[in-house]
């Protein structure tokens, strides 16, 4: 695929004088060495990320890419595919929880129409890069074409280099729409980490007992059906979503700029597991939000050896947990930036 030559080429964070100095100051900050955990180890990748011994996370964003997926005729969905269409106007007029999440922690927000079967009016917040009406039955075909797949990729990285060209975003979010987008990101995790169906799938929007068998019934005919794709390529093309496409983008071109990149839950993190096989190194960038309640994402997290900061039974999608993240990363950066030393507080040592 032309993409192929288009996607960026990602430095990696692999930098030992940098890494020592980082560890060195947190070492002298005035606490038992490891008191802060997690919180000091993520002041440390910031720190890697922006390539200074003092990073800064004071301007940041969540991206929400919405699309509409055939496969949600098949009814593997608690909702109707017309609901998609419905929260992204919720999402623009404020009212969901990922708006009170981003005003609570001041995050810009925007909305992408990314292939929504619904033509929305012009809005300040909302970005019209649909490719389509939304993607194919992919139970029964290929979700959409090679074109198409290549087509939503690149829109995506334009997207991220248009809008950090108006800012200067030190961290930023993702987050998805789409009745049906579950099912793509299980499919694809299976295929991916080549994992049976079973043990990807999830309740998505709340199905039942007998609604989760319907729907992995669906998805194990869809990944018989698929089942000579090899390539992240293909299987995105065969079995993603147009969101997901452009989350992939996304994320290459937020990596190039160096920013931190906030993966929200299941749907955000299938979207990585394509974007790492493409360019492994965006993984160095990526910080994990929380862990969702979809058994999918936990195989994920594991293969991507990734730590999330945050564990709450969430599985709204959205950014929801990038929202509730974000703050965790300013406090993380600020500890590392102002915290004082131990001579600089005149505090003995142990």
């Amino acid at each position: 695929m032309r993409l192929l030559t288009l996607m960026p080429k990602l430095a990696s964070l692999q930098d030992p004088v940098l890494q020592a100095r980082l560890q060195e100051r947190l070492a002298n900050k005035t606490m038992p060495a490891g008191a802060l955990g997690q919180i000091a180890r993520l002041g440390l990748q910031l720190g890697l990320i922006q390539g200074t011994d003092r990073p800064q996370i004071t301007n940041t964003a969540i991206i929400l890419f919405a699309a509409d997926h055939g496969v949600a005729n098949r009814g593997v969905s608690a909702f109707p595919k017309a609901v998609t269409a419905q929260m992204v106007l919720n999402f623009l007029n404020g009212g969901a929880a990922i708006n009170v999440f981003a005003r609570s922690n001041k995050i810009q927000l925007y909305i992408v129409d990314a292939g929504v079967d619904y033509e929305f009016v012009a809005h300040p917040k909302l970005i019209a890069a649909k490719i389509g009406p939304g993607t194919r039955d992919f139970s029964g075909g290929p979700a959409m074409t090679d074109a198409q797949c290549e087509q939503a990729i690149e829109r995506g990285m334009n997207i991220v280099d248009t809008l950090a060209a108006q800012t200067q975003w030190q961290a930023l979010g993702f987050g998805e729409m789409g009745i049906g987008n579950s099912s793509s990101a299980a499919a694809l995790t299976a295929r991916m980490l080549n994992q049976p169906i079973e043990a990807c799938v999830g309740r998505g929007t709340g199905v039942d007992d007998t609604g989760l068998a319907h729907k992995t019934a669906v998805l194990r005919q869809a990944l018989a059906l698929h089942s000579g794709a090899t390539t992240a390529l293909d299987l995105l093309a065969r079995l993603g979503g147009f969101e997901i496409a452009m989350m992939v983008g996304a994320m290459l071109a937020a990596a190039r700029r160096r920013m931190a990149i906030v993966i929200d839950g299941f749907i955000v993190t299938s979207a990585l597991l394509v974007a790492q096989q493409l360019r492994p190194a965006v993984r160095e960038y990526c910080v994990f939000a929380h862990r969702s309640s979809e058994a999918g994402h936990t195989l994920a997290l594991q293969a991507l050896g990734a730590e999330p900061l945050l564990d709450l039974g969430l599985r709204l999608g959205e950014g929801s947990g990038a929202a509730l993240a974000m703050p965790l990363l300013q406090n993380a950066a600020a500890m590392l930036s102002d915290m004082a030393s131990f001579d600089s507080a005149g505090v003995s040592r142990a």
